[in-house]
């Protein structure tokens, strides 16, 4: 009777509840029930509650073998999650029970193999599938496509692609997104070519992958081509599939047309969908519009990430804003409790640098917990040296960038005109021979326009 009631409470449990009822089944001794383990495992899953399934699994598996579906359960829980490996583990302890893999744990750990780049472990995996003849199973195909392209070995990609018996619209997709993680855009339209001289039909996630490469070849042309397809073809535009849409159109500097699938085309949307719409609109120098877009969302009910501050901060940087980034800033510390990260402190190390206000800027640096990166100190000696305003510890910071970056002439030039700005001109003379010596130049930047 407690156990029923307990299934019953699992299917209703969430986060909060999580930890109550995880003490209501070791108080009654249910944590030997095979059958209650796999619920529970599929509960914990759904609620983030990973280490209290984790924790019963183990104290379960000590005294009884768990059965099969709750190995599969974890196993595909945590290769899912931020832990990948630890299904690597899991697997491995499988392999020494008097259980067998079947059908469904070999895609669960392929999948981990590939989030977490263990080409080795999915290639003894691969061997495995053949012993067992799984090999023409077509899901399992399916997940080493995916394995071997998330793991950069694409010409593996492509023969288990070429050997699956029939093709679905699942396989081709697979294949596709491969060629699109390997860095090979021009590769996924052929292979999308011939998907369609198949009559292959594809569908969203395809469509998530080509405009993922139209986004890496800058190819506006195709990217509204395949939008147009969704459009005559009525396929809705989820967070994902709009997502995808916004970052081709930004990317491709057309951020009027993403805000439009933003606004007015888009079914749902996601922390994602608000993250590349706020990022786009600032690095396109719309910051009010990117600000309150932020403030919207806040008002929607979207708790926002560091990746979302980071752009609103930037933001507020380019506009000049500087008692609203500070704003920002201790809200994100404050009120999400959010730990700042290099590039928080790089947008107020350089909002503060162009608003001319080089000893708070120093302040900040001094005061991170990490050691500024080369581009914090090229912005700030570039707000320095714009200010002609000279700090004392810039000598540090300079000697700081030349060892990070020894190969990059845009340092000494910078390192040199700011011992030129403090009167040190032996030491400026020094850093330009130094330079010459070792053959390197002041390389102007450059951009491509297509027309």
């Amino acid at each position: 009777m407690i156990s029923r009631q307990i299934q019953t409470l699992l299917h209703q449990s969430n986060a909060t509840t999580f930890p109550q009822l995880h003490s209501l089944i070791l108080k009654t001794a249910l944590y030997h029930d095979p059958h209650l383990i796999s619920n529970y495992v599929l509960s914990a899953a759904s609620t983030n509650s990973l280490h209290f399934a984790q924790w019963l699994f183990d104290h379960h598996a000590s005294s009884t073998t768990p059965p099969l579906f709750a190995w599969n359960t974890i196993i595909r829980s945590f290769s899912d999650s931020r832990l990948p490996l630890q299904s690597l583990t899991l697997f491995s302890r499988l392999l020494t029970t008097e259980l067998k893999p079947d059908n469904f744990t070999y895609p669960f750990v392929l999948k981990a193999c590939g989030r977490s780049l263990m080409l080795g472990f999915g290639g003894s995996l691969h061997s495995m599938i053949f012993k067992v003849s799984l090999d023409s199973d077509q899901y399992i195909g399916h997940t080493l496509v995916r394995m071997y392209g998330g793991c950069d070995s694409i010409g593996l990609a492509r023969k288990v692609f070429d050997e699956i018996p029939v093709r679905d619209v699942v396989s081709w997709s697979a294949m596709i997104a491969g060629y699109v993680a390997c860095n090979a855009p021009l590769d996924a339209f052929k292979l999308f070519r011939d998907m369609r001289r198949a009559n292959e039909k594809p569908n969203s996630v395809t469509l998530v992958s080509l405009l993922s490469a139209c986004t890496k070849m800058l190819d506006i042309d195709v990217g509204e081509s395949i939008h147009g397809y969704i459009i005559a073809n009525s396929i809705a535009i989820d967070a994902a599939l709009g997502t995808v849409l916004l970052e081709m159109y930004s990317k491709c500097g057309h951020v009027e047309k993403a805000f439009q699938v933003f606004d007015y085309s888009m079914c749902e949307k996601n922390l994602q969908s608000w993250t590349v719409m706020i990022s786009a609109l600032a690095d396109h120098g719309r910051g009010k519009e990117a600000i309150f877009l932020f403030n919207g969302m806040q008002r929607n009910g979207l708790k926002p990430d560091s990746m979302l501050y980071a752009a609103i901060l930037s933001a507020c940087s380019h506009l000049g804003l500087v008692e609203e980034g500070q704003w920002y800033f201790d809200q994100m510390v404050r009120v999400y409790a959010i730990k700042p990260r290099v590039e928080h402190y790089g947008c107020i190390v350089d909002m503060l640098g162009r608003a001319g206000l080089i000893e708070e800027a120093y302040q900040v640096i001094k005061s991170m917990p990490m050691e500024p990166n080369s581009v914090i100190i090229r912005s700030f000696l570039g707000a320095s040296r714009n200010s002609s305003r000279v700090i004392c510890s810039e000598d540090e910071l300079g000697k700081l960038l030349l060892k990070s970056e020894p190969h990059l002439g845009a340092n000494y030039v910078l390192a040199a005109g700011m011992s030129s700005l403090s009167g040190q001109w032996k030491d400026a003379a020094d850093l330009r021979v130094v330079m010459r010596r070792k053959g390197l130049k002041n390389v102007p930047g450059c951009s491509w326009v297509k027309i």
